[in-house]
C-alpha cells in the first residue's frame, strides 16, 4: 500500500474517532456547564429507592422527605415498581439502586437466589389491619371451616404480604389447604382489587386483600377470618441498603436514615398533615386514606433500637424482635414448601442485618436529647449542666415519653403526715442530683407513693404534695427547668413487692416513698 494511501486511512480513522469523542464528550461538557451555571452545582448526588404503593412507605416517598434531602444536596428518586419484588432485588444486587423496601418474607424469598445483596438497616412498619383473609360467611364462617373436606376457591396475590398471611395461617392453625393449595382451587391475581372483584362476583369463596379493599369487602357483607391487627411481628416491612454502597458511603446511608426518622417524627407529631398530604399527592379520598393509615403501625427510631435490634438505653431491657421475625418467617416458608432448609448464609439471621446505623443515630440522640436529629446544632450543644433549658410539653407529649428507669434513691424523709421536707430528705435529694448530672437530656418524673392504709383519696393527695415538694426543691436549689420536671401522686396504688420474710411493719415503712424516673423522648 502506498504511503499516501496509508496516510489517508489514518486520517479517516483519527477523524472518525474525533467525531465520536465529540458526540460522547460534548453532551457531558454541556451538562456540566449547565449545572455549573445553575443551583444544581450544589447537588452532591442521587439516591434511588424502589418501593410500591403500600401506605407504610409513604414517608420515604413524600415530598417532605425529598425536600429535606435536597437541602443536604441529594436528589431522592422513588421508583414504584408495582410490587415487582424479583426485579427490585435484582436492581439492588446490581447497584442500580441504593435502597429498597420489602417485607421480611419477600426479601428472603427474592434475595436468596442473589445471595442476599442487601442488609436490613431499619424496620419501617408492621401491618396492623392492612392485610386480611376474608370470606362469605355462609361458605366459610371461620378459619376452622377451611379444615373441612369441602374445597374452597381462594383468590390472592402471589409473593405479596397477603400471600405470607395465608402461609402463616396454614402453618399456625394447621390448615394444609392454605399451605399448598390445589392449583384448581386457587386464583392468582395481579393485585388486591382484582381479588376483591372475584369475591364480590362470587367467583371465589375466600380472598386475601389489603386496604382499602378489606373494608370494601366487609361493607359488602364478607367476614374477616384473620387480619393482621391481631398479629404481632408477622408482616414486617424493612429498609434495605446495597451491601457495597453501605460500606463505601456510610455517611450517605446515615443521612438517609436520619432524614427518614426526622420525617417520620414530623408526621407522628402532625398526623393531620400526613392525611392531607396523602390525599393531595395521591389524589385519594380522605376516607380511603383513613383506612389505609389505619392498617399501618410505623416503627420509630427508639422502637427500632429497643424492640427490634436489641439496642438498650440506660436502665432498660431491649428485645431482638427482628431476629425473632426472621426466624419465624423462615419457619413458615419452610413449612409452606418454599425452602427445604434455612436459606440464610450459615443459617444466621444476623448475616442479613446491620444495626450500626440506627444504633449510632440513637446513641447520639440520647446524648443530645435528640436535638441532633432535630437539626438544631445550637440546641444539641446546650446539654451541659443540670440547669439547661427544656421546651414546654403538652399533656399528650408528656404521655408519649418513655420511661428509661428509676434512679436509686434513699427514702426521702418528710414530717409525718405532711409534705414538709425534713433536713434528711433534702440531703437525699442533694445526693440524687449528682446522678442526674450524668443524664442531662432526660426529663424527670417525680412519683409520690404512700402506704396502702387509710383513705385512698387522701393518700393520693398527700403523695402528690410530697412529689411536688421534692420537685420544687430541685428547681429552686439547682435551677432545674420547670418544663423538664413534673410530679405525679400515686397514693398506695403502686406498692413495692414484699420481700421474703419481711415483717408487716418493715414493709409498711418502705411503702411511703418518692421516686425519680427518667423519661426519654420517643424519636
Amino acid at each position: 500500500m502506498k504511503t499516501i494511501t496509508k496516510f489517508i486511512l489514518i486520517l479517516i480513522i483519527v477523524g472518525t474517532l474525533v467525531i465520536l469523542a465529540i458526540k460522547i464528550i460534548r453532551p457531558i461538557l454541556e451538562d456540566r456547564a449547565a449545572k455549573n451555571a445553575s443551583d444544581a452545582v450544589e447537588t452532591k448526588g442521587k439516591i434511588v429507592v424502589r418501593i410500591d404503593s403500600w401506605a407504610g412507605y409513604y414517608p420515604i416517598a413524600s415530598q417532605r422527605m425529598k425536600k429535606s434531602l435536597r437541602k443536604e444536596g441529594y436528589l431522592l428518586e422513588c421508583v414504584d415498581d408495582k410490587s415487582d419484588l424479583t426485579g427490585r432485588m435484582k436492581a439492588l444486587a446490581s447497584g442500580e439502586i441504593q435502597f429498597a423496601v420489602a417485607t421480611v418474607d419477600s426479601y428472603i424469598l427474592n434475595a436468596e437466589p442473589l445471595k442476599f445483596p442487601g442488609r436490613i438497616i431499619a424496620v419501617i412498619d408492621e401491618s396492623k389491619g392492612g392485610d386480611a383473609i376474608v370470606a362469605w360467611k355462609e361458605s366459610v364462617p371461620n378459619l376452622e371451616a377451611l379444615k373441612g373436606t369441602k374445597s374452597f376457591r381462594t383468590a390472592y396475590t402471589p409473593n405479596s404480604p397477603s400471600h405470607q398471611l395465608i402461609k402463616a395461617a396454614g402453618t399456625h392453625f394447621g390448615i394444609p389447604a392454605l399451605k399448598s393449595m390445589d392449583p384448581s382451587r386457587k386464583v392468582e391475581t395481579a393485585e388486591s382489587l382484582e381479588a376483591l372483584k372475584l369475591l364480590l362476583g362470587h367467583k371465589v369463596d375466600v380472598a386475601v386483600l389489603w386496604e382499602p379493599d378489606v373494608s370494601k369487602a366487609l361493607a359488602a357483607g364478607a367476614v374477616k377470618l384473620l387480619g393482621t391487627e391481631n398479629t404481632t411481628r408477622l408482616i414486617v416491612d424493612v429498609l434495605l441498603v446495597n451491601t457495597d454502597y453501605a460500606k463505601d458511603h456510610p455517611d450517605i446511608v446515615a443521612l438517609f436514615l436520619k432524614t427518614y426518622f426526622r420525617t417520620l417524627k414530623s408526621y407522628s407529631s402532625g398526623p393531620e398533615d400526613l392525611k392531607k398530604e396523602m390525599c393531595d399527592e395521591l389524589k385519594l379520598d380522605p376516607s380511603v386514606v383513613e383506612k389505609m393509615l389505619g392498617g399501618v403501625s410505623w416503627v420509630n427510631l427508639t422502637d427500632n433500637c429497643q424492640d427490634w435490634f436489641g439496642i438498650a438505653s440506660p436502665g432498660r431491657q431491649a428485645e431482638q424482635g427482628l431476629v425473632d421475625t426472621i426466624d419465624s418467617t423462615i419457619e413458615i416458608l419452610r413449612d409452606s414448601g418454599d425452602f427445604s432448609g434455612n436459606p440464610l448464609p450459615d443459617s444466621d439471621p444476623y448475616r442479613i442485618m446491620q444495626k450500626g446505623f440506627v444504633e449510632d443515630l440513637y446513641r447520639k440522640g440520647l446524648e443530645t436529647g435528640f436535638k441532633s436529629l432535630d437539626g438544631d446544632p445550637a440546641a444539641a450543644s446546650a446539654t451541659q449542666g443540670i440547669d439547661h433549658p427544656f421546651s414546654e410539653l403538652t399533656e399528650a407529649q408528656w404521655a408519649s415519653l418513655r420511661e428509661v428507669g428509676t434512679l436509686k434513691i434513699e427514702p426521702i424523709v418528710f414530717q409525718t403526715g405532711t409534705s414538709d421536707l425534713l433536713l434528711e430528705g433534702k440531703e437525699d435529694l442533694d445526693k440524687i442530683v449528682a446522678r442526674l448530672k450524668h443524664y442531662p437530656t432526660f426529663r424527670i418524673l417525680v412519683k409520690g407513693h404512700t402506704s396502702m392504709r387509710g383513705d385512698p383519696e387522701a393518700n393520693g393527695a398527700l403523695s402528690l404534695d410530697r412529689a411536688s415538694a421534692a420537685a420544687r426543691y430541685l428547681q429552686v436549689t439547682y435551677g432545674i427547668d420547670p418544663h423538664r420536671i413534673r410530679s405525679l401522686g400515686l397514693g398506695g396504688t403502686k406498692p413495692l413487692p414484699r420481700e421474703p420474710g419481711e415483717s408487716g411493719r418493715a414493709y409498711d415503712y418502705r411503702l411511703p416513698r418518692v421516686e425519680l424516673s427518667l423519661l426519654s423522648e420517643v424519636y
